[in-house]
């Protein structure tokens, strides 16, 4: 059978796009699957491939390590090829998947690299400051970027599971509110939201429904898609989310990220002295994830990482 490792490839991307994968991530494996095409390129001069043997295996490992410095880059290109060549295998083009046996060096984690507390601070002004600036839609759009803070900083939660949340998904209990967090392979387990998150949500919710309801719309996804104009459709993406904390460090001139947001969220915690138990089913880990890192940089500079639930604001 004739086929194009291009147009297979074409296929795999939305393979997993269908499979709900993250926007940056298809991405990541598109750029993965590239180094691969480089590779071919280089050694072959061409891209047409019919098998993929045990020489072959070893001279891309060999291609990988003198390309990369870090050993998490080559792993993730291997295991990203792995998968490929299993989807391969799923369509009979090979006989078995040629990485399978491939040796690569374990994972390892970077150490925690959280926004520091007074930028946690600052950011959280700045969108208050744009609510209290704003109407309208634009108002909408800024209290929608204050439930993002809440969701990263409040609960920790990672940006994949912002998208799939709905207002059904905020629960109030008889202190305070809760957010639900349900995964197709888990059981569902609740993140308590912090005392300031009340107020916010609140007001978000009633000018969210209020704008729903003057513009005809029925949307049950507690973010948003829009632009200066109009709302575009219900959830919002992890591009989307990255696309809003881009601007974020374009006007406070920091670099913050969902992801340091959320390393923010997890020494709050660790301040609070949380069950460990109990922060990795908050964090959507498995029970085996360590927390030493984090443990470690506490020791190290205590008074450094320093983190706690905000004061709510008098408006």
């Amino acid at each position: 059978m004739e086929w194009n490792l291009l147009d297979k490839q074409q296929e795999f991307l939305k393979l997993l796009e269908h499979q709900g994968k993250s926007f940056n991530t298809v991405k990541n494996y598109k750029a993965d699957l590239n180094c691969f095409n480089t590779f071919l390129i280089d050694k072959q001069k061409h891209l047409k491939i019919r098998s993929f043997t045990s020489t072959q295996v070893q001279e891309y490992s060999q291609y990988l390590d003198h390309k990369y410095d870090s050993s998490n880059s080559v792993r993730r290109r291997v295991q990203a090829l792995r998968l490929f060549f299993d989807f391969l295998l799923g369509q009979n083009l090979f006989p078995e998947n040629p990485l399978k046996q491939m040796a690569v060096a374990p994972k390892v984690l970077d150490n925690p690299d959280p926004t520091p507390f007074p930028e946690v601070i600052r950011t959280y002004q700045l969108l208050k400051k744009r609510v209290a600036q704003s109407e309208g839609l634009a108002q909408l759009v800024n209290t929608r970027n204050i439930m993002i803070f809440h969701l990263i900083y409040g609960a920790g939660l990672k940006v994949s599971d912002m998208a799939k949340l709905h207002f059904n998904s905020i629960l109030k209990d008889q202190k305070n509110f809760r957010v639900m967090v349900e995964h197709p392979k888990r059981d569902p387990y609740s993140i308590p939201m912090p005392q300031i998150f009340q107020k916010d949500f609140l007001f978000y919710k009633n000018i969210y429904q209020q704008f729903q309801k003057d513009e005809s719309l029925e949307i049950e996804e507690l973010l948003f898609n829009g632009n200066p104009y109009k709302i575009l459709a219900g959830g919002l993406s992890p591009r989307g989310i990255e696309l809003f904390f881009e601007e974020l460090r374009r006007e406070l001139k920091t670099d913050m990220t969902a992801k340091s947001l959320r390393q923010s969220c997890i020494f709050k915690w660790l301040n609070m002295n949380i069950n460990h138990t109990t922060m990795k089913e908050w964090l959507g880990v498995t029970p085996g994830y360590s927390l030493e890192l984090y443990l470690e940089e506490l020791r190290k500079d205590p008074t450094g990482k320093v983190f706690k639930d905000l004061e709510a604001q008098d408006d």
